[in-house]
């Protein structure tokens, strides 16, 4: 195995009955990277995510997780931490004492000073001493992340990590996933956000019916040739509207459109005409206040790439794949 991926994937399957819940997975996770996991209900994205946690084991094909082969057997490997389906806690102890019992498990000490340090590391110092019966989803999903934390993780997988989350909660989250890949953690995770997985992830990989449709740099959707629509915004709206209905291979879709108080154009091209297009605009001294998309290329390219209707949804997402966790 590559040494730099902390992730392959080649043809992994999955089959639950006779639903085909992976077919012909290729993956790979580089280290020190944030990956995202997107697609509709039924996908594959909970299946693949058990996978890579150990909750389940591929029916066909090779997995190698942190330079080893998948075990045939349920066990999470070594290094690899996470939850799907929301974390399991223990509605009756404390934040802190979920962790301590976490610990234990592990045969490490229940007072391990670690255990402070990730509950502030996801912002739960005042809430510690709390139990968990009480906390908010969003609370619930930063403690499942110091739980994650705890063990120190080369590989963090997550399922839906900012669900619930405010924005102040959403941002603090963020922060500490940039930071653990930074710091060479690999971090996948799955998430109906798009605005959250462009905001943190490097790559991303876009499933349907259980096969892989993209998997790449997020730069490279907007590249592909695939045309958007955007949003623009100028000094002068009229001469605006004349320089983009004049522009090659640019669309007016919208002549006037009030945004935010102002009069905006949405228009219609590929992104080497919208370099076309700016430079006409700075040519004719129209300053360019905002130029974009209406839709942002993930969820243009998510759309575009799963609207084909599927036969099945498989087994995840709701009933899923059979390996919920247990709310104690």
């Amino acid at each position: 195995m590559d040494t730099q991926l902390a992730v392959r994937a080649r043809e992994i399957t999955k089959c639950f009955g006779d639903v085909v819940a992976l077919d012909g997975v290729d993956l790979d996770l580089a280290q020190g990277q944030v990956h995202g996991l997107v697609g509709p209900n039924g996908a594959g994205k909970t299946t693949l995510l058990g996978l890579l946690l150990g909750l389940a084991v591929p029916d066909g094909g090779r997995l190698e997780v942190l330079g080893r082969p998948a075990g045939r057997v349920l066990a999470a490997p070594a290094g690899v931490a996470g939850f799907v389906d929301g974390p399991g806690l223990y509605p009756s102890l404390t934040a802190r004492q979920n962790l301590a019992a976490l610990a234990a498990l592990r045969g490490r000490d229940r007072r391990d000073p670690r255990i402070d340090e990730a509950l502030a590391e996801v912002g739960l110092t005042e809430v510690a001493d709390d139990k968990a019966r009480g906390f908010s989803l969003g609370m619930r999903q930063r403690l499942g992340l110091a739980a994650a934390l705890l063990t120190g993780p080369r590989l963090l997988v997550l399922d839906e990590p900012a669900n619930g989350l405010d924005p102040a909660g959403k941002q603090h989250v963020h922060r500490v996933l940039a930071r653990l890949a930074e710091e060479g953690t690999t971090v996948v995770l799955s998430s109906h956000r798009m605005d959250d997985l462009e905001a943190l992830c490097s790559e991303v990989t876009i499933l349907a019916t259980g096969r892989v449709r993209f998997s790449g740099p997020l730069g490279k959707l907007a590249a592909e040739n695939r045309e958007l629509e955007y949003r623009l915004l100028a000094s002068d709206p009229a001469a605006a509207r004349r320089i983009a209905a004049a522009a090659e291979g640019v669309r007016v879709l919208e002549e006037a459109a009030p945004w935010r108080g102002a009069e905006a154009l949405v228009v219609r091209a590929l992104v080497p005409a919208l370099d076309g297009l700016t430079a006409a605009l700075a040519r004719e001294d129209v300053a360019l206040r905002e130029l974009a998309p209406v839709v942002s290329p993930l969820e243009a390219a998510f759309l575009a790439l799963t609207e084909e209707p599927e036969e099945s949804e498989g087994p995840e997402e709701s009933e899923d794949s059979g390996y919920e966790e247990d709310d104690r």
